[in-house]
């Protein structure tokens, strides 16, 4: 009898398992939906290069292609060159009447220091003449020798002569 109540036992715990109320499953929910994508990281900003002052020096080097001109040996005569450089730099001078300048010439190491003195006010002078022929007004443009004082470049070859043979265009009272 004992192996009957077994029986009832687990048959009624199988009817009851079977009727009990089943938990309403809700259905599965969806799937997250899926991340948007990240947005695209903004581009970096440009490297800021620093624009060029209209009346500043850079301005004036831009534009007329460099600040100096350059001589044959033993000379103070323009080339055809240096002509086209200092009418740039007289076109640029004639748009900023405010700047007045100060013309450099210097000589290579060759030659006396008063020789040299001489020869470079005769290049800054050469220098000066063109630029208030092109219209540059006279008093804005002082001239200085510095002869062979002031070499751009240090040695006694002749590309090292070549480019201390010249006539420097300084600004004064330029935008910085």
């Amino acid at each position: 009898m004992q192996k009957f109540k077994l029986i009832a036992v687990v048959g009624g715990l199988a009817l009851m398992g079977a009727c009990a109320k089943k938990e309403e499953q809700l259905p599965p929910a969806p799937p997250p939906a899926p991340a948007a994508p990240a947005p695209a990281p903004a581009p970096a900003p440009a490297p800021v290069t620093p624009s060029v002052v209209p009346g500043s020096v850079q301005d004036f080097v831009n534009t007329a292609g460099s600040d100096r001109v350059f001589f044959a040996y033993d000379s103070y005569a323009l080339d055809d060159a240096a002509r086209a450089t200092l009418s740039k730099q007289a076109e640029w001078l004639k748009k900023y009447p405010n700047v007045k300048v100060t013309v450099e010439g210097h000589a290579d190491e060759r030659g006396t220091r008063e020789y040299n003195l001489a020869l470079g006010d005769r290049r800054a002078n050469a220098v000066r003449n063109f630029l208030v022929a092109q219209g540059v007004e006279a008093g804005r443009v002082t001239t200085i020798s510095y002869g062979k004082e002031r070499p751009e470049v240090l040695g006694s070859d002749e590309e090292s002569y070549a480019k201390n043979r010249r006539g420097v265009t300084v600004l004064q009272g330029a935008a910085s």
